[in-house]
């Protein structure tokens, strides 16, 4: 299924909005992107990362209306939302969870199928087209997610299941692992900083925006290239998708060298994105679970990474 045209309800993320005059430059000192960059015909990744740089989420991010929306994992939302309400009790920002107010799709090989919405997608990542009630959103080569308005939810609904075959959230999720997008859920809250996931070659890191929480320690990783894990993609030849957080071990260094960021099962076992310590991976000696665990092979992944070309954003 991930290799042919289908839609899936993405039920595994919320809605974080925060509005009013102050809602941008509130959310310039807390998030690793660049709102600057944002407008109704862009959207970025990006993080909230803790003063130690770890993320506490991961999101995409939109401007709609007086303020921006965040999609980020459902298990993060609540402390998400708590933890920044602390630094807007002095700006007119308003922070909510929107949830409920959107329905969103993930969409793969849909092209018609937007185009008959009256959506033009173009194929840059970030890219962004709007109908009343309807924002598209570019995701990865082929890729896309439709967000509608809860009173529209059903009709465009029927008018996708008309046009394409529903697919699962697995078959969702495998995509994105073969794209190389990393996320953060409530099992990995906290333990990466973003380079460590790869944000910042996806465009979801800006080096040229100035100071935000954890900006210091993101910075610093970057300039001074001491990051000593990293994201990789890797492929389970059987057994089932392991969940985030999940450790991976290497018998060469009879230790824990990464976690599971996400995965997603295939018709023989599963690929995932994990973040590994740069070594173990150069020793091809990685096991799921346990040093006696499943092995698990490295696989490509669809961008470089470019320190110089990344501290251009």
């Amino acid at each position: 299924m991930a290799d042919t045209a289908f839609y899936c309800p993405l039920s595994h993320e919320g809605v974080l909005a925060v509005r009013g005059s102050d809602a941008g430059k509130f959310l310039q000192g807390q998030l690793t992107c660049n709102l600057n960059y944002l407008d109704d015909a862009h959207a970025s990744l990006g993080a909230r990362c803790m003063v130690k740089g770890r993320m506490q989420s991961s999101f995409r991010i939109l401007p709609e209306g007086n303020g921006y929306l965040l999609a980020m994992a459902s298990e993060l939302l609540e402390a998400q939302l708590a933890d920044l309400k602390k630094y807007a009790v002095f700006s007119k920002a308003v922070l909510t969870d929107d949830s409920a107010l959107w329905s969103r799709f993930g969409l793969h090989d849909a092209q018609p199928a937007l185009q008959a919405l009256g959506l033009e997608l173009p194929d840059e990542a970030g890219a962004t087209v709007r109908q009343p009630g309807l924002i598209a959103t570019r995701i990865s080569p082929g890729r896309a997610e439709l967000w509608v308005v809860t009173e529209q939810a059903s009709q465009v609904h029927d008018h996708l299941a008309a046009c394409l075959t529903q697919g699962t959230l697995n078959d969702w999720l495998l995509g994105q692992v073969r794209a190389g997008i990393g996320q953060v859920f409530g099992a990995t809250r906290e333990l990466f900083i973003p380079q460590m996931i790869n944000l910042q070659a996806i465009g979801g890191v800006s080096f040229k925006k100035g100071c935000y929480t954890g900006q210091e320690i993101v910075a610093r990783m970057q300039y001074l290239g001491k990051l000593k894990r990293r994201q990789y993609r890797l492929t389970l030849e059987s057994g089932e998708a392991p969940a985030p957080g999940t450790e991976i071990f290497s018998p060469t260094h009879a230790s824990s060298v990464g976690e599971v960021v996400l995965a997603a099962g295939t018709d023989a076992g599963a690929e995932l994105l994990a973040v590994l310590s740069a070594d173990s991976v150069a020793d091809d000696n990685l096991h799921l679970g346990a040093p006696d665990g499943p092995r698990l092979d490295v696989l490509t992944l669809p961008y470089e990474l470019d320190r110089d070309q990344e501290i251009q954003r």
